[in-house]
């Protein structure tokens, strides 16, 4: 659309050259209305011809934005690829890519041109002058390659280069004017028919822009069909092959230097899918690959980003369909095999080396020696080394350290610690649940009391599913050890000699729970005493004590048929030592058995805090 020609353009002013200006110099001036209304006439069917050709433009636009394709359902390969993998997401490489690069395109793209461009037919250029002329010009070069420009006349654009473009009007406009200045830029770009063929997703005619590439109009054709290659796609310009495409080049490489630009009436020729080969495991981008002729194990494991960092580097395992589609599996030693061609329907497998168990016996140990030791820290400990060398590699034991109740940490024993506990929980919510279910109620407050009791479980149940063992290994000492056993050291072991305590806890069913002073004269009894005594409802033939070493003593073993209650009520004990007294259970109910947890959850290393979530 042309504008207006000086700073006071009015709707009824003309072009007009003043010969009184030097070099020509356009300026506005008032015209006989015959003359204005010629002129204006032909401004506003230029005017008409542009906006018709925007309007064919933004139509273009709307035929090249795709829509996003549905997944298209897996190959034959895929299924089979899935199967033996075991991988149930496992694609084909390359669609999700080309699926983001066709919504990249619904959006509004703004090309830089380059300076080899060249114009040509159906190319808008805009074109401005300044200085002795002012003008602002958006111009569409005709069927004869030229452009018209108003008291200029027509220049010849077509065929030259767009970096060349200014000069070539300059030049033009000269021979007019003087003492002006130009700057030409690209507008609408032109539409042009391309092909594409073969085994693309919808095959046919695609309207592109004039700086389309292949990568481009295949694209807008839905790129390649699931039987179509991304690796065999050339560019016929009538019976001579222009370019081949490598769509791997540009996925994988980042390389565009095959995408070539398009002309008209070029044909995209897609192929077949060429063989395939499947790699899953420990790589970086598990999926199926398209291959080709003599392409190797290390080619795959290369588009496949190469091994993560905790892979098996060594080996890898080959899965290959051999005669009657009997499977045979292969394992390859790396990098012998490195260069062994692939075949098509093979499965590469890398294997996990980090999740591997080695044997203990062949690594050195790291472990962590914490409290009262002389250098605190972490420790790599040699091949056969004992929890007394970890102990005298952190420089000994200090005059405050209490050896009787190191606490000693191990992750397998947590790890088996929990696995038995979790046992243990189901089969008591088991019973629990068959002998609610089982009982019979013959009154409705026998009837409550049941639900009642079914909640207050589910409340214990959840309370016990929150506590978990720590992995604490009972090391046996007493109270006149000088030093740890000679026991081996695991990766991954803790130990943690605490500070001489000066206190017995006492627990339970006592009327004043808490800690009180050691006194190496007072008994459990004692202790009991200091506490305010058993409460009413204290079981105290199940008195236990859990010593600072994490062994239990309990009244029941020390207990027989001729005595009755405290049986430890004589028992010494040692500085860090918990008593612990049951609350008495309603004998003809489930409950009779819960007291016994409390000595399993010593067993399972969980502490005497969490015991008083049960007082």
């Amino acid at each position: 659309m042309i504008a207006a020609f000086s700073a006071s353009a009015q709707d009824s002013a003309t072009l007009q050259t003043d010969s009184a200006t030097s070099g020509g110099a356009i300026r506005l001036r008032q015209q006989e209305a015959p003359a204005q209304t010629q002129t204006q006439t032909q401004m506003q069917q230029q005017q008409r011809r542009q906006d018709s050709r925007s309007t064919s433009s933004r139509s273009d636009d709307k035929e090249l934005a795709p829509t996003r394709r549905q997944p298209a359902p897996p190959s034959e390969f895929e299924r089979y690829a899935r199967r033996v993998a075991n991988e149930p997401d496992l694609r084909r490489f390359g669609y999700d890519l080309v699926d983001r690069l066709q919504e990249d395109r619904s959006a509004d793209f703004h090309p830089s041109i380059p300076a080899d461009y060249l114009v040509r037919v159906g190319d808008e250029l805009v074109v401005t002058l300044w200085g002795s002329v002012d003008a602002d010009l958006r111009l569409t070069v005709d069927r004869s390659g030229r452009i018209s420009i108003p008291r200029v006349g027509p220049v010849l654009v077509s065929g030259v280069r767009y970096a060349d473009l200014p000069e070539v009007i300059s030049r033009r406009v000269g021979q007019v004017f003087r003492n002006f200045q130009v700057s030409v830029a690209l507008g609408q770009l032109r539409g042009m028919r391309v092909y594409v063929t073969g085994f693309a997703d919808t095959p046919g005619p695609v309207v592109v822009n004039s700086l389309s590439t292949m990568s481009q109009a295949l694209l807008a054709a839905g790129g390649p069909a699931p039987s179509g290659s991304f690796r065999n796609i050339v560019l016929r310009r009538g019976k001579t092959v222009v370019a081949q495409l490598d769509l791997y080049d540009l996925l994988l490489k980042g390389d565009r230097s095959a995408d070539q630009l398009l002309q008209p009436d070029d044909v995209i020729h897609v192929g077949p899918i060429g063989p395939q080969v499947a790699v899953v495991g420990s790589v970086n981008r598990s999926a199926i690959f398209e291959i080709k002729r003599g392409e190797s194990v290390d080619d795959a494991l290369q588009m496949a980003g190469s091994f993560t960092a905790v892979a098996d580097m060594d080996r890898v395992a080959l899965d290959r369909l051999g005669n009657a589609n009997a499977n045979r599996l292969l394992q390859l030693n790396l990098p012998e095999s490195a260069a062994m061609a692939l075949a098509n329907g093979d499965i590469l497998r890398a294997f996990n080396a980090g999740d591997l168990e080695r044997p203990a016996g062949t690594q050195q140990k790291r472990v962590r020696v914490e409290g009262e030791v002389t250098r605190p820290g972490e420790y790599v400990m040699p091949v056969t080394s004992s929890v007394a060398d970890a102990v005298r590699a952190a420089g000994g034991l200090t005059t405050n350290g209490y050896l009787y109740a190191t606490e000693f940490t191990r992750e397998s024993v947590r790890r088996t610690q929990q696995q038995n506990y979790e046992r243990a929980l189901r089969d008591l919510e088991t019973d629990i649940n068959t002998q609610v279910a089982t009982r019979r109620s013959t009154t409705a407050d026998e009837a409550n009391g049941i639900v009642a009791t079914s909640a207050v479980t589910k409340r214990w149940l959840d309370q016990l599913r929150e506590l978990k063992p720590t992995g604490r290994l009972v090391l046996n000492l007493t109270p006149s050890s000088t030093q740890l056993p000679d026991l081996a050291l695991e990766d991954g072991d803790r130990i943690f000699v605490p500070a001489r305590p000066t206190t017995i806890g006492v627990f339970g069913s006592v009327f004043s729970a808490g800690s009180y002073l050691y006194s190496p004269s007072r008994n459990v009894g004692d202790y009991l005493r200091l506490a305010g005594g058993p409460k009413k409802g204290a079981d105290q033939s199940s008195v236990f004590v859990v010593r600072a070493n994490g062994t239990v003593a309990s009244s029941l073993q020390e207990s027989s048929w001729f005595s009755r209650g405290n049986a430890l009520a004589s028992t010494g004990v040692q500085p860090g030592d918990t008593i612990f007294v049951p609350e008495e259970m309603d004998k003809t109910t489930w409950i009779q058995s819960a007291k016994d947890w409390t000595q399993l959850l010593y067993q399972f290393g969980i502490g005497a805090a969490a015991l008083r979530t049960f007082d």
